[in-house]
């Protein structure tokens, strides 16, 4: 192993950590969407990385473009609930979602 990809994964590592931080401590639902954000890049990156090491780039490119293209589809879903949730309950707190329920 290289120190490349020493430092490639411990990045990668800081991301998911940094990510997870957040989504633990934060109530604000766009700060939540930041976090799972900064998770999956962490997760592409540790993709990227392995695949690298093991001399497999373009099968890791293939799996990264294929985790991007579903992400967009996650982002598009998450922003219309978050842009839901904020018409009906007038805020961006997550405790409260429970006057939501029917």
């Amino acid at each position: 192993m290289t120190d490349a990809w020493i430092v490639s994964i411990a990045f990668a590592a800081a991301l998911v950590v940094v990510g997870l931080y957040g989504l633990l401590t934060m109530r604000n639902l766009i700060k939540l969407f930041i976090g799972i954000e900064v998770v999956a890049k962490g997760v592409s990156l540790i993709l990227l990385s392995a695949g690298w090491a093991r001399g497999n780039v373009l099968v890791a490119q293939s799996l990264v473009v294929t985790f991007i293209v579903i992400e967009v589809a996650l982002v598009a879903t998450a922003l219309a609930l978050i842009i839901n949730i904020t018409r009906k309950t007038k805020s961006l707190d997550v405790r409260k979602l429970a006057r939501l329920k029917g």
